[in-house]
């Protein structure tokens, strides 16, 4: 008998296939005393294994290329953090063998993160990560990871960490479950990059038995154990009368009655840009640039790196819209050169803008390569600032654009509430806007995005974050300028006409999602979105508030 579960899609399509585990964490190493003269034998082994597993994640970035480089680039810091590796060797010389060391080390970090509630606690996951693999390395077994399987499978795992899903093989992995994330969670981010069908914080995922027969459907989020043959058939229907849809709408993001709305992707670096193009991407919505300073934390990459890197995405879109964000460090993405190491909240310290104003000169030098990369080029070249809280904030990045000679349109995201609240005022220095909504979310619900448990309160369907959108669209119209979304909310194709119906005018998301957005936008009205919009904020909750729009957009 077929069971469904519920959890949350996170990437669009349908998987039916076997369950397959991810394999098991690393066991944890004996509690073995070593005696005081192999010490320095065991710090060595410590040392030689962290860097091998840097340089492993280092090498998958570079297989993997754009986001998910920048994601495994970040970890293999996390390895080699100087703090964590100075424990190790503490416990190593009171006793401990090299594997325990790592492990009791490692435990404490993790503890510090989880107990403090602070929103590098999100990044938890990745430290076991770590963790797992240099232990595994030290015991001499084999990596945990990915099953070994000739035949396709749908994973199932507690969560997965970005050096897995990094470089999952579509052609093998049907799409996965895990029982942990978040729809803004690195691994759902890495999911819709790779076209692969996801759920995320699904109860109880672990306990599914292996081999048993799943069907997971990535938009809704609905898992069916064991499903009928006419289930199969049903989901497999729906999943074709997708595609002809999708092959049937081509060009520009429209409405049904032509109103325009540019589709553009998310890119994190040239490698990105292929995808991009395929999928009939309009230009690029959001291009981060962090990828190119995680290659060494002690230094910002010269202008001449930085020129050859933004080039190579701006001549992808000749006559297109290219929106750069600069540098948004600190939080989840620590530099060794640019961030504090001894905040109490990160997330709500000195991040994004605020470590740029605090470091000019690395803000001038990303500028300045901007400026030379877009000569000669018919691009339209637009650049944004990260974590804009306020005029002052716009402000000192329009000088600093100017400063640097930048001939592009100069802009602000809004991912703080004060920024969606006094938008107005933001735009009186700033010539577009930008919402992301993965981090307005987080601040506007006081929920790390990383968590799970907290899914609730991160989905963008929540009509207080619609609320704020609406704000920021209204005062970009009264200005006569634009309002766009960059955050994962624009790859939800039913979002993405409320969107639309709130005023935003222009939407950007991963390459796998341009397709099922155009098509959804292409069946209705701009009335019809503004309608579902206005049924969706008259909504107490995030699912009441998609169920108000379906109802509007589907004409019951």
């Amino acid at each position: 008998m077929d069971t469904t579960l519920r959890g949350v899609g996170v990437s669009h399509g349908v998987a039916i296939g076997e369950a397959r585990h991810m394999g098991t964490a690393v066991l944890e190493p004996p509690a073995k005393q070593i005696d005081a003269d192999e010490a320095p034998r065991e710090q060595q082994r410590a040392r030689q294994a962290v860097e091998a597993v840097a340089a492993d994640l280092q090498a998958r970035g570079n297989l993997a290329g754009g986001e998910a480089q920048a994601v495994l680039e970040a970890q293999a810091l996390m390895a080699q953090d100087p703090e964590l590796m100075a424990d190790v060797e503490r416990r190593i010389a009171v006793g401990s063998t090299a594997e325990r060391g790592v492990y009791d080390a490692f435990a404490a970090y993790r503890a510090l993160l989880a107990n403090a509630g602070e929103y590098l606690a999100g990044r938890v996951a990745d430290l076991d990560d770590v963790r797992n693999r240099i232990v595994a390395r030290l015991l001499g077994v084999p990596m945990p990871g990915v099953p070994d399987s000739d035949e396709p499978y749908v994973l199932i795992a507690r969560d997965l960490a970005p050096a897995d899903t990094a470089l999952l093989d579509p052609t093998l992995v049907l799409g996965f479950v895990t029982e942990e994330g978040g729809p803004t969670s690195h691994s759902a981010i890495l999911a819709r990059a790779l076209g692969v069908p996801a759920v995320v914080a699904l109860p109880g995922a672990g306990e599914l038995a292996e081999g048993v027969v799943v069907a997971v459907d990535g938009s809704t989020g609905d898992v069916v154990v064991n499903p009928s043959a006419e289930e199969r058939d049903e989901l497999a229907k729906a999943a074709e009368e997708r595609k002809a849809a999708l092959d049937a709408t081509k060009g520009p993001g429209a409405t049904s009655d032509g109103h325009k709305v540019p589709l553009l992707a998310n890119v994190g670096g040239p490698s990105d840009v292929p995808a991009a193009v395929e999928a009939g991407a309009e230009g690029v919505g959001l291009f981060r640039t962090e990828f190119l300073f995680l290659d060494d934390s002690e230094r910002a990459p010269s202008e001449e790196k930085q020129v050859e890197a933004y080039r190579k995405v701006l001549e992808a879109f000749p006559e297109g819209r290219v929106v750069v964000r600069v540098l948004d460090a600190g939080a989840d993405k620590p530099l060794d050169f640019l961030t504090p190491g001894d905040e109490p909240n990160p997330a709500l310290g000195v991040r994004g803008l605020r470590t740029l104003l605090d470091h000019p000169e690395v803000l001038q030098g990303q500028l300045r390569a901007l400026a030379k990369a877009v000569e000669g080029l018919p691009v339209y070249l637009e650049v944004m600032a990260p974590m804009v809280a306020d005029r002052a904030d716009a402000k000192a990045f329009a000088d600093a654009c100017r400063e640097a000679g930048l001939n592009a349109k100069f802009g602000a995201m809004v991912e703080i509430p004060s920024a969606a609240l006094r938008a107005r005022s933001v735009l009186q220095e700033v010539e577009f806007l930008s919402l992301g909504t993965n981090d307005l979310a987080q601040y506007t619900f006081a929920a790390d995005r990383q968590v799970g448990s907290l899914a609730r309160l991160q989905d963008a369907w929540q009509p207080a974050l619609l609320d704020l959108v609406s704000a920021s669209a209204e005062a970009a119209k009264a200005e006569g300028k634009s309002c766009g979304v960059c955050g994962e909310a624009a790859a939800d194709p039913l979002l993405a006409c409320v969107l639309t119906g709130l005023g935003v005018t222009s939407l950007s998301m991963g390459a796998s999602a341009i397709p099922f957005v155009r098509a959804q936008l292409a069946k209705h009205t701009l009335a019809q979105c503004e309608r579902a919009a206005s049924a969706a904020r008259a909504a107490d909750s995030g699912p009441e508030a998609r169920a108000a729009a379906q109802a509007v957009l589907s004409g019951e």
